[in-house]
């Protein structure tokens, strides 16, 4: 009993250090916004009191649901586009490439630059006198710029999936490499052809790591905001660009970290639903 204890002591001081970084970086702030957003806010100072009439706000304010609707539904479509290209590249990698390590490079050379440079790059890009726009009146395609490639969802949505690309890339890429080759050969040996081995055999064991991939993309792309800003405008803001709009410009903290604490709440949920589905993956393929 002496001995256990005395190691439970020593397992509880190598890990401090880890819960008071944790602490100070975590659950501190995350504090400070749960206080925050029960505080009503008068001039630049907080009333006396508790209150949960910012969370009211948030859930009554039919504006707020919009974007919270609209954040989801342009994280869960960055999240599907992302994978359904990374899984292709992940694919040959694992399976094709033979300088494995080398192609994995390659793949992430152009995350090397600056997130803000990726963006920028994209806004050239999709832009009214961009490279795509210019491309097509020159071969003489479209008789003017196509005005629907920037500032609106479609352009967040592409700029967001190349921007985590890799980030889905990775995962599956060692989800499938340590797909037992001996089951395809197995599988090939009994009259199954390619596309019928992918669907029985490659697919379902790769599944836990594209379920960790679209975990990875859709809980930060949910509340990215500077993508938004930049390529999105108006109508593709995200309840990201409001809560920073809140802290930043219109200077009301409480609802501010309202928007905050429910936007974290809701990802909470949808990330809980992502691990479920992972979980019931690997069970299934064991």
């Amino acid at each position: 009993m002496a001995d256990g204890g005395r190691n439970l002591r020593h397992g509880y001081a190598l890990i401090a250090p880890t819960l008071a970084v944790v602490g100070l970086t975590l659950a501190a702030p995350l504090a400070l916004l749960l206080v925050a957003s029960l505080k009503s806010q008068s001039g630049i100072g907080f009333e006396a009191g508790w209150t949960l009439s910012q969370y009211g706000d948030v859930l009554g304010r039919e504006s707020y649901r919009i974007l919270f609707g609209r954040s989801v539904l342009v994280a869960a479509a960055v999240t599907l586009v992302t994978v359904a290209l990374a899984y292709p590249m992940a694919y040959f990698v694992a399976f094709h490439a033979r300088r494995k390590f080398l192609w994995l490079i390659l793949l992430t050379i152009p995350f090397w630059t600056s997130y803000l440079l990726r963006v920028f790059a994209w806004k050239i890009i999709l832009g009214y006198g961009g490279v795509i726009n210019s491309g097509l009146l020159g071969l003489g395609l479209i008789d003017q710029p196509l005005s629907f490639l920037l500032y609106n969802p479609f352009s967040v949505v592409v700029t967001l999936a190349h921007a985590w690309a890799a980030f889905a890339i990775l995962p599956i890429y060692v989800s499938l490499e340590k797909i037992d080759r001996s089951l395809l050969e197995a599988a090939s040996d009994l009259g199954d052809g390619k596309l019928r081995r992918f669907l029985r055999i490659t697919l379902p064991l790769s599944m836990p790591g594209v379920i960790g991939a679209a975990i990875l993309i859709f809980v930060p792309t949910t509340g990215d905001f500077v993508t938004p800003e930049l390529v999105g405008g108006p109508a593709g803001a995200m309840i990201a660009n409001i809560i920073e709009m809140q802290f930043t410009q219109v200077g009301n903290w409480p609802l501010g970290a309202a928007l905050a604490l429910v936007s974290m709440m809701m990802v909470a949920v949808i990330a809980g639903l992502f691990v479920a589905a992972a979980r019931a993956a690997t069970k299934a393929v064991r």
